[in-house]
């Protein structure tokens, strides 16, 4: 009987040594991260974007998706060997369209902020950015305490509108916050008389401004400051430190300088 008791005891052992084992093996190929191999292997990563941010990336009088994260990104993919796609999204999912792995990053004016890095890693910031308000020529908003009773525009699920709210007094003391699909549309709304002021990204807005010589006044009031960087998969380590190694070639040769004086007409890289 005690032979048998001690046999059934290193068969049980051994079950449950190679259930272990199996199942770290099994742990490991699942938290293996071939991200950088897949994009190797596709020959191509697809990059998701809202194709009306100028000049972060928007249409051309073609319809060509130009603008100076296009540049940046097709040099990344330049140096990285592989080519790159440019799919439009709803700005609204786009926290969906990466988990779903309908893209591969999202590199469009995108800001870095906890909430989220919650639901996606970044590379390094290569951008400051301000949030802005913009009024009409002759609006009586002069600061951001006149907002108080007013109809304020911004795009929906935007870094502009996290800002917004972080401001609770001001926030709690509009009269409304209309967002938009994307931020041409709440300006052609505060043209039209729709809404009194818009907040957006000051690269965004002020190209707006001068390239369509609109008679908009930004206010000297703002709503913070913030960076810019891609946004990847959580999981996507392996071609977050490749992009991330690109990324820095190019602000130490001075291509990032270049395509941000193409752009911008001077060097906003953040160093």
């Amino acid at each position: 009987m005690e032979v048998k008791k001690r046999s059934f005891l290193i068969l049980t052992l051994i079950l449950v040594a190679g259930f272990m084992l199996s199942a770290c093996s099994e742990a490991k190929q699942v938290s293996k991260d071939d991200s950088l191999e897949k994009v190797k292997q596709a020959g191509k990563f697809i990059v998701g974007l809202d194709d009306t941010f100028a000049p972060m990336g928007f249409r051309d009088e073609s319809g060509n998706i130009v603008g100076f994260d296009i540049d940046l990104a097709k040099e990344a993919a330049k140096r990285l060997g592989v080519e790159v796609e440019f799919k439009p999204i709803d700005w609204n999912s786009k926290e969906l369209e990466l988990k779903n792995r309908k893209i591969d990053m999202i590199w469009n004016g995108l800001t870095i902020t906890e909430d989220r890095k919650k639901n996606m890693a970044f590379t390094k910031p290569y951008l400051v950015n301000t949030q802005i308000i913009i009024v009409p020529e002759g609006s009586s908003i002069k600061s951001k305490a006149d907002l108080a009773g007013k109809k304020v525009g911004v795009q929906i699920s935007s870094s502009s509108l996290e800002a917004l709210k972080k401001d609770k007094e001001v926030y709690e003391s509009l009269a409304e916050v209309v967002e938009y699909p994307d931020n041409l549309e709440a300006l052609l709304d505060l043209k039209a008389g729709r809404i009194d002021a818009v907040v957006a990204d000051e690269i965004l807005g002020r190209y707006y401004i001068e390239k369509r010589k609109e008679n908009f006044v930004v206010l000297d009031d703002n709503f913070g400051t913030e960076e810019y960087g891609v946004g990847l998969r959580l999981e996507d380590k392996a071609l977050l430190e490749a992009l991330d190694k690109v990324l820095d070639e190019m602000k130490q040769d001075g291509t990032m300088s270049e395509i941000s004086k193409k752009w911008f007409g001077e060097d906003i890289i953040k160093k």
